[in-house]
């Protein structure tokens, strides 16, 4: 008899790609040194390239950081970067230029959370296929905190209205977890605290049904902006019942047929410099070779 095999563990739903996070900052120069210097990442060398914004690529994704008055996202982004002791010491390497900020860092068992001169948290985890897929950087989750009782409501939206599938995860707090793209997700963790409220921050991600998320948005007067033919955009994740918003951040929708659909990016070896320069060895790869993983 063949082998079976559960083709559902295949399926991408309506979101095919999470490409970047976007906070306003007040000081490019401060977030070079957090985000190059400290994390190792790359600004693109082709796009916004003044000082009116910066995009820092990590593996496929980004984070899109124009200049303004700084945005904090509640809750925190994930990313994969390999190798530990090396990210600490860069991380290392900027804490004095750092030391007025809200710039911190700190080892935990399975990452190291490091916040950025403005306070967003970034929690950066060494490369795990099982969690992440083959992925040795990349930005494979964005976790919000969202209000208690809300997950359950948040992970119907999502399926309803953007067609992408959301399942309820139970850990140390109730969780909506929603595909994003392969082995990419935006977690909404159910809190009790405090929140601060919503600065403007934004997520992006491209989708193939573009026109019928769309229309469903439209119906419920949900569409906070038309940017162009191939982009629009939507703050509020609503019951279904009752409309009654259940968090609020704004999503940056792109159509597959995007000019910009899975540009390629230019990510750097951050352990190259110019004392042990090597040919060959400028740019990092954001992917397992086929001797680091299980088939």
């Amino acid at each position: 008899m063949p082998q079976q095999f559960d083709r559902s563990a295949e399926d991408l739903g309506n979101a095919i790609h999470f490409e970047h996070v976007n906070i306003t900052v007040p000081d490019q120069r401060l977030a070079t040194l957090f985000y190059v210097t400290g994390l190792g990442l790359t600004r693109d060398p082709y796009l916004m390239v003044s000082d009116t914004n910066m995009w820092i690529n990590a593996g496929r994704s980004q984070f899109h950081l124009p200049s303004g008055k700084a945005q904090v996202l509640r809750g925190h982004t994930g990313l994969v970067i390999e190798g530990r002791e090396a990210l600490l010491a860069r991380l290392a390497s900027v804490k004095g230029k750092l030391e007025d900020t809200a710039f911190k860092y700190a080892e935990h068992n399975d990452y190291v959370e490091a916040t950025c001169p403005w306070g967003n948290r970034i929690r950066i985890h060494e490369p795990d296929a099982a969690r992440f897929g083959r992925i040795t950087l990349g930005i494979p989750y964005v976790e919000f905190d969202v209000p208690a009782g809300s997950a359950e409501a948040i992970c119907a939206f999502y399926p309803d209205i953007m067609g992408m599938p959301a399942s309820l995860r139970n850990g140390d707090g109730k969780v909506a977890a929603v595909k994003t793209g392969r082995e990419q997700h935006l977690l909404f963790r159910e809190t009790d605290r405090p929140q601060p409220g919503y600065d403007g921050h934004h997520v992006q991600m491209y989708i193939t049904d573009f026109s019928g998320p769309y229309r469903k948005l439209l119906a419920r007067n949900l569409i906070s902006r038309e940017d162009n033919q191939y982009q629009y955009r939507f703050c509020d994740i609503v019951d279904l019942d009752s409309g009654k918003p259940l968090f609020t951040v704004e999503h940056e929708v792109r159509s597959a047929t995007h000019p910009m659909f899975m540009r390629p990016m230019v990510n750097r070896n951050p352990v190259v410099n110019n004392r042990n320069y090597a040919y060959g060895h400028d740019q990092a790869s954001w992917a397992m070779g086929p001797d680091q993983y299980e088939g």
